[in-house]
């Protein structure tokens, strides 16, 4: 089926409220362990965004830093991503996405990296360091391939540069719920409605917030707000503490990604 296509039908099929997308970086804590977090976090979410882990990962904070290093640590490396996410495809029709910084893609190469994804069915892309102006011949192979394009958005973003993202990215436009790296927040911005709101008037597809979400009842407000939550650092943080304190990472994180999406039925 087509990234694009699949990423709509989840939106169209939630029954009116917000969709909940889970992250988790893959090969953490090794290979093994990763598939069965990543199906467990399926049980509850809607899509599942599966990041290759990376040594110097700039959007992100502390808890996704450490994750991708003992990853890397285990011996995970940026191609196993294809084959966690061909297994995982056996497992579920649910949209699966790659977000990844663009040396991988760049080493790989743009045709050799869009057409593995396609091949272990994943539905979209997301490279928070590749800028829309510089990713020309990078949409055009992932989107013959069937992938989503997906792009960001952050609060100091212009009204044109919002119309232009608005008009570019496919599947939904991933809105940042805070300034700054990823990581888990006591509170989320007062500003974070406003930016939404300005965002949809630039932006006909479908709006996810993500960043800084850590809990059931934040994950609600944002619900309210967007048309999906993405939830990252609170997941892989409880598979951290899970791991250093000798328990299962998959139960951890299945109880509270079951907690979110509770959160976003309840509302």
């Amino acid at each position: 089926m087509d990234g694009i296509k699949r990423l709509e039908g989840m939106f169209e099929d939630t029954g009116g409220r917000a969709a909940l997308i889970g992250f988790h970086t893959a090969g953490f804590p090794e290979r093994e362990t990763s598939l069965r977090i990543c199906l467990a976090l399926l049980e509850h979410c809607d899509a599942l965004e599966v990041g290759i882990p990376f040594s110097d990962p700039v959007l992100d904070g502390p808890v996704i830093q450490e994750s991708s290093f003992r990853a890397l640590q285990a011996g995970f490396r940026p191609s196993d991503v294809f084959g966690l996410v061909k297994d995982l495809r056996k497992a579920t029709q649910k949209p699966l996405l790659i977000m990844t910084y663009y040396n991988p893609v760049h080493r790989l190469g743009h045709g050799r990296f869009a057409s593995a994804a396609a091949e272990a069915g994943a539905d979209g892309i997301l490279i928070p360091d590749l800028p829309p102006e510089e990713m020309g011949d990078w949409r055009e192979t992932a989107e013959g391939q069937g992938l989503a394009v997906i792009l960001f958005a952050s609060m100091t973003t212009s009204d044109e540069r919002l119309r232009m993202l608005g008009e570019l990215t496919r599947g939904f436009l991933y809105c940042f719920a805070v300034k700054g790296i990823t990581g888990p927040r006591e509170s989320l911005s007062r500003d974070l409605g406003p930016f939404l709101e300005r965002a949809r008037r630039f932006c006909t597809k479908p709006i996810a917030a993500g960043l800084g979400v850590s809990n059931p009842e934040q994950c609600r407000e944002v619900g309210r707000l967007a048309d999906g939550v993405i939830v990252g650092s609170a997941l892989v943080k409880a598979a951290l503490e899970a791991v250093d304190a000798g328990r299962d990472p998959a139960l951890a994180v299945s109880a509270l990604a079951a907690g979110l999406r509770g959160a976003l039925e309840s509302d």
